[in-house]
């Protein structure tokens, strides 16, 4: 069975813009996969807690010297990694927010990356472990920043999957949705009918 993992990162949970045109991509790919399963990671409904000392502890610790409550972050963690681990397809809703990611998107990262168990050190540099997935990032922005050195998401958000082994990432923006309701509506039909183009070769397929 074929899984799709979508994650929303809005603030404004399936409410966001960037939610919504992840939901898009969801309902295309549903389509063209009627037998396949979707797990959705809201970190609006359920927020995945900031990394400290406390948890950061906890993940670095051995197994056998794990307290109850390090096991519980642990097996947090496991959780999402598997949710990762068993995706073919990853849809992303990604908004911006004061220039960056959602610090919650943030806290996730900060969970999924394990040493070991989502990427490995060599003696030529790290190596990510967690391959052969597609990801689909669908980043919403008030102003218009793609391509220019304010959008810090994409070259961050593009280098932290490959870190974990996801290389194949694929961008849609809808940039200037505060810049006027022409802006809006010109930026959400555009990612629409980019939308559009990606599902249309899996429906065919179908």
């Amino acid at each position: 069975m074929t899984t799709l993992l979508q994650i929303n990162a809005s603030l404004f949970s399936n409410n966001g813009q960037s939610s919504r045109l992840s939901e898009q991509f969801v309902g295309g790919w549903r389509a063209a996969n009627p037998q396949g399963k979707v797990v959705v990671r809201d970190l609006a409904a359920a927020p995945v807690p900031h990394l400290d000392a406390q948890r950061f502890g906890a993940l670095l610790a051995k197994p056998e010297e794990r307290s109850a409550q390090q096991q519980a972050v642990v097996d947090f963690s496991d959780q999402l990694i598997d949710e990762l681990r068993h995706a073919d397809v990853i849809a992303l809703g990604l908004p911006m927010y004061n220039f960056g990611v959602p610090s919650t998107l943030k806290a996730y990262f900060d969970h999924v990356a394990r040493a070991g168990v989502t990427f490995k050190y060599t003696e030529t540099g790290p190596v990510g472990l967690l391959n052969g997935k597609k990801a689909y990032v669908f980043a919403a922005r008030g102003g218009q920043y793609a391509g220019t050195a304010l959008d810090t998401q994409t070259g961050y958000v593009r280098d932290f999957l490959r870190f974990i082994g996801i290389s194949d990432v694929e961008f849609v923006y809808a940039e200037g949705l505060n810049m006027g309701e022409e802006s809006k509506r010109s930026a959400l039909d555009a990612a629409s009918a980019s939308i559009r183009q990606l599902t249309a070769p899996l429906r065919a397929a179908a």
